[in-house]
């Protein structure tokens, strides 16, 4: 019997969660992820800033960013993840690589997922406002697992892309994203999302 409340339990509170969902921002982000679904690959710059939990500015860090389907490669400064749509390996710029499952970066939000526009699934999430240029929505991770309390973005509304997001971490910290020169016509090989270790030198050790 304690297995069945608990399953009704989930089931009611999975329904609560869903029925919090704003049609009106479900509308932005259907049309977000069907026009990004409708790009062959996206290349661009990304800058992320970083807010302390007490307002101080703690740095800016820039990158590229690669993607075709679920694969994706980002490089910052030295360092390098390339995302095959199994594995992900990511070069720390030194002499270490380490492999994991593409699966196990889901507790966290990468440019690349946050550009992607698939939300529905993971998020419940509200429209919070459609003034000026921009139509800003609030998300919140279902899977209370996930390293991050929400995440606000912003869709650019003649674009109809997003141009930059900002994430609250459960130490109430801030990253702040913004993508620049987004090439939504890229056309980019399949090999430059296979990692190659000759290309690391010989004393790069890999880690899986």
């Amino acid at each position: 019997m304690k297995k069945i409340y608990l399953l009704l339990a989930t089931v009611v509170f999975a329904n609560m969660l869903f029925a919090q969902n704003d049609p009106n921002a479900k509308k932005v982000l259907d049309a977000l992820s069907a026009k990004v679904k409708s790009f062959k690959a996206i290349t661009g710059n990304f800058t992320i800033k970083s807010i302390t939990s007490k307002g101080k500015d703690n740095g800016t860090k820039t990158g590229s960013i690669s993607i075709k389907g679920e694969k994706y490669v980002l490089k910052q400064g030295k360092t390098e993840v390339i995302n095959d749509g199994s594995k992900t390996y990511s070069f720390d710029g030194n002499k270490t690589v380490t492999v994991t499952e593409a699966s196990e970066g889901n507790k966290s939000l990468t440019p690349q997922k946050i550009l992607s526009g698939s939300y529905d699934k993971e998020f419940t999430y509200k429209l919070v406002s459609s003034a000026g240029s921009y139509n800003e929505i609030e998300l919140k991770p279902i899977d209370t697992r996930k390293n991050f309390q929400k995440v606000t973005i912003f869709v650019d509304k003649a674009k109809g892309m997003i141009t930059k997001a900002k994430v609250l971490d459960k130490s109430n910290n801030t990253l702040e994203f913004s993508f620049t020169n987004l090439n939504t016509s890229a056309n980019i090989a399949d090999s430059a999302f296979v990692f190659n270790k000759a290309k690391y030198g010989k004393d790069v050790e890999v880690l899986d």
